[in-house]
């Protein structure tokens, strides 16, 4: 009966298709009275049809020859059928995108169709780096996963993570929007950050965010959308990921690497310990260990399920210690990662990071990460071999940051697989680009 209902339902006015319907059923009926009048021998053609010829060459002929009968039939059969489906498909589409040219729906439900065939992936990491990569995958596949660390403390994060008691949402919030299909629009407002209140006065005209005084500075809309959507599902920050997912109608989904919250905390060069991500990542002593407090912490079934099912894994780019070893450390992660037939790859990042990684090289990247986890967990480095133009170097040198080199030999030696290549987009700033990355990760499924 629900089924009947929502059938009838294509009947209902207001939807503007009714009339496009029924015409296209006219137009194909015309047609095909059209062919049997034509047609001489009628033994292959539906008796219905026969039948229907029969009577109108006897009854509704108008005096003219049957072949011309036939012809106009035919013709003016045939015409009103396509303008009428066009005007049908375009009704249609329109409905459930407005923005949507009927011209190119072939091109749209083919290219859905491949999405939503394309390869399982699995991407784990934080920070700028794992949206970047998402960002390109998109274009391969609907089946992405994201698997986020959830130990940030700093910023906006931090804020709401003491304040309303959830996970901090800042790193989910990237990858929602990387993944969201109206990327742009969608950065724009949920990387939107409230500022300080300003004094008019002192300025021509505020900045755009400026007056909204200590409750929202410093916060990203996106980061408080989340956190509503957490309010609103009895505190289940999971399920508020997965509606926010929806509303953004977003490609793929966003899982938080654990639902316990953790924090990280540093073992220094000189023995010492410092509490917090954002403090680890500021203090000028060199990192010898990271350690996840608790160390308890247990993924969400939907995050093993997702490895032990994926084509391909990739951990990065990313920060080592602060992004890419807080998800190793949770214990059935590489372990799953080790389970996983998949192709494991790890994207080195393309600078070092002053305070983390200073004087590596791409194989000390590895290495920093494959002693987190206990033991070797992926087989192909992926590893940018293109140096950045001489004035970024000079630029980012002044920081304490250098082009990681790709020591692919040594990577050889000890039994990876390097894939080296350019992989950086140089514009303001030395980064992986998107593009050129994905298509190197979907190389190694073909």
């Amino acid at each position: 009966m629900r089924h009947l209902k929502s059938t009838l339902k294509w009947l209902y006015p207001g939807l503007k298709i009714k009339r496009w319907m029924a015409l296209s059923i006219i137009g194909a009926l015309l047609f095909l009275l059209g062919l049997g009048i034509r047609t001489q021998a009628m033994k292959d053609l539906n008796p219905i049809t026969l039948r229907a010829a029969d009577w109108v060459m006897r009854h509704v002929h108008l005096g003219l020859k049957p072949l011309v009968l036939a012809t106009i039939l035919t013709v003016g059969g045939g015409l009103l059928f396509l303008g009428s489906f066009s005007k049908f498909l375009t009704a249609l589409v329109r409905a459930v995108d407005p923005t949507a040219s009927p011209l190119h729906l072939g091109e749209i439900l083919y290219e859905r169709r491949k999405l939503q065939k394309g390869r399982k992936i699995v991407v784990i990491g934080g920070g700028t780096g794992l949206s970047t990569m998402l960002r390109g995958l998109k274009q391969y596949s609907d089946n992405i996963t994201a698997i986020v660390t959830v130990a940030d403390d700093g910023g906006s994060s931090g804020k709401l993570m003491k304040q309303l008691g959830i996970l901090p949402p800042g790193d989910i919030r990237n990858c929602l929007v990387a993944l969201a299909d109206a990327e742009t629009e969608m950065t724009e407002l949920f990387q939107y950050r409230f500022r300080n209140s300003v004094n008019p006065s002192e300025l021509n005209k505020p900045e755009p965010g400026a007056g909204f005084g200590e409750g929202l500075r410093d916060h990203s809309f996106g980061n408080l959308l989340i956190a509503a959507m957490c309010a609103i599902k009895g505190g289940d920050f999971e399920a508020a990921v997965r509606e926010t997912s929806r509303v953004l109608n977003i490609r793929g989904r966003v899982l938080p690497s654990t639902v316990t919250h953790v924090r990280l905390r540093g073992e220094m060069e000189d023995g010492s310990m410092v509490e917090g991500e954002s403090a680890i990542a500021s203090s000028p002593l060199k990192i010898k260990r990271i350690h996840l407090v608790p160390n308890t912490a247990c993924p969400a079934d939907e995050v093993i399920e997702a490895i032990e099912q994926a084509d391909v894994i990739v951990l990065g780019p990313g920060s080592v210690f602060t992004s890419i070893v807080p998800n190793v450390l949770i214990r059935e992660i590489p372990e799953a990662i080790r389970r996983s037939r998949a192709k494991k790859v790890y994207v080195c990042n393309v600078m070092t990071q002053p305070g983390e990684t200073d004087q590596f090289t791409a194989y000390d990247h590895v290495k920093a990460i494959e002693a987190h986890a206990g033991r070797r967990f992926f087989d192909y480095v992926l590893v940018n071999q293109e140096m950045p133009a001489q004035e970024l170097v000079e630029k980012y040198k002044k920081t304490g940051a250098v082009p990681v080199m790709a020591d692919t030999d040594r990577l050889k030696a000890e039994g990876y697989r390097p894939i080296g290549g350019n992989f950086i987009n140089q514009s303001d700033f030395v980064r992986h680009d998107a593009g050129t990355l994905a298509k190197a990760i979907i190389a190694l499924l073909r």
